[in-house]
């Protein structure tokens, strides 16, 4: 290709490649085991391509890579891909993929369905597979019937997919059933609303008014990599949390599926600090990767065997990890079904509007009324969530 040129870029996933020349970007390469592989594969592909520093549509196209992948949403579709020498099909395809919004899934049926070829699902995966334009032809929004990734042409495999749907806010079955992953929550939701409606009038009003129990569960990979980014998250808005958090996965550009232990260690205090990270957040983050080296941070299967107050004691001997830290990770990583953490300000504001109190109560009043909604008290907490949601539009 006349004039193509080509630039390594950091993102949360790693250092990635792109290539780009008058017509538009050429491709876009997600990352090796080592820099210099990725540069090797782009010069293999790109042979008479020079490295340069990026500009026009590539400079555009990097800005809004890393902006995704640090959780914003980004839309990429207005960006101009070179796909001459692309089978016809083939394009059909990436232009349909780049219809799929962020946060969003389709199966390679369904996608097949979409371009007019109900029987072309496999055609559809292997063009996919094929596909040069990674994230901007966002080829891992598409997945395998079920609901699970599915392939994914790229070290890291499965792995990498699932932490770009994770980093999305998408929702996807594990590629094997796992303790965690086997069922959405840890308890049945049916039976949960029946409880409570019956316990509480004053919630079950509340439920109506909500609508249907929708709270998710975050995929999890580990202990160690759930506590990570709830460091990095404390008391920050999402959108500022997104960014640092992003910067720290880019310091680790050969881990797929975010920083290790040993990784962390390896990183200097000030190292750390620059990507946005207080003081306390530093020391925080270091106390927990030490623990999980030195094996006395739980692993995701020794906490499935554990009751809640257990896991609590073990998540909270962390450096900066409270209670609170401890509860969300019980409810949204989890799943577990009777989590009320009465200290969440939310909580407390959702039972003052549900309940018609004039003052905010004082957790242990919602501690004590709590105990009428045994065993299902995460369900009741998510209501009491919408409840707060709800009295603040009044």
């Amino acid at each position: 290709m006349a004039g193509a040129r080509f630039t390594l870029f950091d993102t949360a996933i790693g250092r990635c490649g792109i290539v780009w020349g008058e017509r538009g970007i050429a491709t876009v390469q997600l990352p090796e085991a080592r820099e210099s592989q990725t540069r090797a594969r782009l010069r293999k592909r790109f042979p008479e391509a020079r490295e340069a520093p990026p500009s026009g549509e590539a400079k555009r196209a990097i800005a809004a890579i890393t902006a995704l992948l640090r959780g914003e949403r980004r839309d990429l579709g207005a960006l101009a891909l070179d796909m001459a020498g692309l089978p016809e099909f083939h394009r059909r395809v990436y232009e349909a993929a780049r219809a799929i919004p962020p946060g969003e899934t389709l199966s390679y049926g369904e996608l097949a369905r979409r371009l007019d070829a109900p029987g072309a699902a496999r055609a559809v995966g292997q063009a996919l597979g094929r596909n040069p334009f990674a994230i901007v032809v966002p080829c891992h929004r598409v997945l395998a019937a079920g609901g699970k990734p599915g392939g994914f042409s790229t070290r890291g495999g499965a792995d990498t997919k699932l932490r770009m749907l994770a980093i999305e806010g998408a929702r996807v079955a594990a590629p094997e059933p796992t303790l965690f992953e086997a069922a959405e929550y840890e308890f049945d939701v049916a039976a949960a609303l029946a409880h409570v409606r019956a316990a509480e009038p004053a919630l079950a009003r509340v439920i109506d008014a909500a609508g249907p129990f929708r709270m998710e569960r975050k995929l999890t990979l580990s202990v160690f990599g759930a506590l990570a980014e709830a460091i990095v998250y404390q008391q920050l808005t999402g959108k500022a949390a997104a960014t640092i958090y992003g910067r720290l996965c880019a310091l680790f550009p050969r881990a797929s599926a975010g920083p290790t232990p040993r990784q962390v260690l390896a990183k200097s205090d000030a190292e750390l600090r620059a990507v946005g990270l207080s003081r306390a957040k530093t020391l925080a983050l270091r106390d927990l990767a030490e623990r999980a080296h030195a094996r006395k941070l739980p692993t995701l299967a020794e906490v499935g065997a554990m009751g809640d107050e257990q896991i609590i004691e073990q998540l909270t001997a962390v450096r900066g990890v409270g209670r609170w830290t401890a509860e969300m990770f019980l409810m949204f990583r989890l799943g577990r079904g009777d989590v009320l953490p009465v200290g969440d300000f939310g909580i407390r504001k959702g039972f003052q509007f549900a309940f018609k109190k004039r003052e905010l109560p004082a957790p242990d009043v919602v501690a004590k009324r709590g105990e009428r909604w045994r065993p299902y008290r995460t369900l009741a907490s998510w209501y009491l969530w919408r409840a707060a949601e709800l009295g603040a539009k009044r």
